[in-house]
């Protein structure tokens, strides 16, 4: 297969992602492991750290639609390339969902019968949440999917916007190459932080839609896609994609530029300052 070795990455990475950061959320519904958002948040943060040191030599690690779309759009990566990143993306996000109901689906049976919940009707989005995110049960009746498809792209933005800014040569305060997916995952459990009481931050549209349709698969049906109106397309799989190409446009037309122009102006003092000392020495 061509690129296989773009797709093995991308696939384990985001795989690695998925069951750690989908994991957290399992435990903490199942067995109330996690106390606050802060302890899954970090979580995840932990497993996208992970995920990239993993697989960054051999894919860049994407792990995300909406970061390679940027890389495409931005010219960092090439389009040919694009379907197997996707793809693997969605395969990687889907085989660690499955993974996880294989892992704690007599759990989730359990839990659901102790709990008078009968999958597949509203009250199962408590355990679907597991697998996917859902806006429309963040406890507000009047929360639109308009602004939570906004939260979820500005979200995004602010994650694709510092994944550029942490990996670009250009940037001179950034971090040393080995401590930058540290930080990523940083950034990542920082939104999961500001947004997760909105839409439970999904940023990422693999990791939303491939749990998701596990739990679609086995048994939630229409309670894993409630919103009959396509909000869950518009929040979790067009507003990521659309915050990321902004982050990118931003970086690419606007930072990048001043970051080159500091740059030269460093590199110039610099040379300045050589050519200073070599003539007192002379």
């Amino acid at each position: 297969m061509m690129y296989k070795r773009e797709f093995i990455g991308e696939f384990i990475g985001t795989f690695i992602l998925v069951l750690f950061g989908c994991g957290s959320v399992a435990v903490s519904v199942l067995f109330d492991a996690h106390q606050g958002l802060f302890q899954i948040a970090a979580v995840w943060g932990i497993g996208v750290s992970l995920a990239i040191y993993a697989t960054r030599h051999i894919s860049c690690a994407h792990l995300n639609p909406a970061v390679t779309l940027a890389m495409v759009s931005t010219k960092r990566m090439v389009s040919r390339k694009m379907p197997i990143y996707l793809a693997a993306q969605f395969i990687g996000a889907f085989t660690a969902g499955l993974v996880l109901y294989l892992l704690f689906g007599s759990a989730i049976a359990s839990f659901e019968n102790s709990s008078g919940i009968i999958r597949g009707t509203a009250e199962s989005i408590g355990t679907a949440k597991i697998f996917g995110e859902f806006y429309i049960n963040n406890g507000n009746p009047n929360f639109s999917f308009m602004l939570a498809a906004i939260a979820e792209a500005f979200g995004t933005f602010l994650l694709v916007l510092m994944i550029f800014s942490l990996t670009e040569g250009c940037n001179l305060g950034r971090p040393d190459d080995n401590l930058a997916p540290i930080f990523i995952g940083l950034t990542v459990t920082s939104v999961i932080c500001l947004l997760a009481p909105l839409t439970q931050a999904g940023l990422n549209p693999a990791r939303d839609f491939g749990p998701r349709m596990v739990a679609w698969i086995f048994g939630w049906g229409q309670a894993a896609f409630p919103d009959q109106s396509g909000g869950f397309f518009f929040v979790y799989m067009l507003a990521p994609v659309i915050g990321g190409q902004v982050a990118g446009l931003l970086f690419t037309r606007v930072l990048e530029p001043l970051m080159k122009i500091r740059k030269e102006d460093l590199c110039c003092c610099g040379n300045d300052k050589s050519l200073k000392v070599k003539e007192d020495v002379k």
